[in-house]
């Protein structure tokens, strides 16, 4: 069976670096505690899930289409911080070493990228799968995701530091946002995402959201059967932001024909990821735990001699 394993670089980049400690750097100051913990991911990912196949997305420093429509569009998240930003560059020569492909799209989020190929690879009629993918599973942080979630597709999702993720499925997903996956956007056209900073409906909560989606079946729906809401607070409310709701409905729907090819032969797991010039990597960044994690899965002998980082630091990154 040949599975898929789509990684959302930025979610889990990001998550990697508020769970490792700043004091994890190279012996000449460059901080290394983003990529450890994401390489430390990707590894028990790999262990875990087994893919035969798998990619990696990521975010580009350009607006998206979504900024474009609306200004205030993640407005409120702070910059990244410096200490990051010196780790992206370092991730994708990883993962490039790794002999994993990596894809970027000016004008749309890793989200679309990865919902496109998604549905490139489930769709009978894609024109560019050559090889067939029996499942996909999608690894990211982001709840957003998960109105991907079908009979072919699952998340993979940290749910306590690093070292601990669910595997959510319809059902799983469901459980979690209260209605079936591919209504999350409708949910968020309700409720709004104070994370990606837009509206929604005012005064609309999450209860009183997927009561009206369980009752109507989709926001468009709702907005043609207005009159049939019977809290006439809640139709007045629905009223008067119905153009936030549309809006709010376009910015949370995962693009998944974003104009980009996926070529299942050239996202094939290499049978050996330690290669030379991972070794080298490692050995520069002081990655001697991964090293030897790496060695261990590939069933090869490493160089004994990489550059010390902190014994402390060293410690605790054997946990992951």
């Amino acid at each position: 069976m040949n599975k898929l394993v789509l990684i959302d670089g930025n979610a889990i980049l990001h998550r990697a670096f508020h769970a490792l400690p700043p004091s994890l750097t190279t012996p000449d100051g460059q901080p290394t505690n983003a990529v450890y913990g994401f390489v430390a991911i990707l590894l028990r990912v790999i262990e875990e899930l087994k893919p035969t196949h798998l990619a990696v997305a990521f975010d580009r420093a350009k607006p998206t289409f979504r900024k474009t429509l609306f200004k205030e569009y993640q407005a409120h998240r702070p910059k990244m911080e410096d200490a990051l930003v010196s780790q992206v560059d370092i991730v994708h020569r990883v993962v490039t070493a790794m002999k994993m492909p990596i894809f970027e799209q000016d004008g749309f989020e890793a989200d679309d990228l990865l919902g496109s190929i998604a549905k490139q690879v489930g769709s009978s009629q894609s024109a560019v799968r050559s090889k067939k993918i029996d499942d996909t599973v999608i690894v990211t942080g982001d709840r957003d995701l998960l109105q991907l979630v079908n009979h072919q597709v699952k998340l993979f999702m940290p749910v306590k530091g690093l070292t601990e993720s669910k595997l959510f499925g319809e059902k799983e997903a469901q459980e979690r946002m209260g209605v079936v996956p591919k209504l999350i956007p409708d949910l968020k056209a309700l409720m709004g995402d104070a994370s990606d900073n837009y509206p929604g409906v005012a005064g609309i909560g999450p209860k009183t959201a997927v009561a009206l989606l369980n009752q109507f079946g989709s926001v468009e729906k709702l907005y043609q059967h207005l009159d049939q809401v019977v809290n006439p607070s809640v139709r007045e409310k629905l009223e008067k932001d119905r153009d936030n709701a549309m809006l709010s409905h376009k910015l949370a729907t995962v693009v998944t024909d974003a104009p980009i090819k996926f070529v299942p032969e050239k996202a094939q797991l290499a049978k050996d990821l330690l290669t030379q010039e991972v070794i080298e990597l490692f050995g520069n960044l002081g990655f001697k735990t991964l090293l030897k994690r790496m060695g261990k899965m590939m069933q090869k002998e490493v160089p004994g001699e990489t550059k010390p980082i902190k014994k402390k630091d060293e410690r605790q990154m054997e946990l992951f």
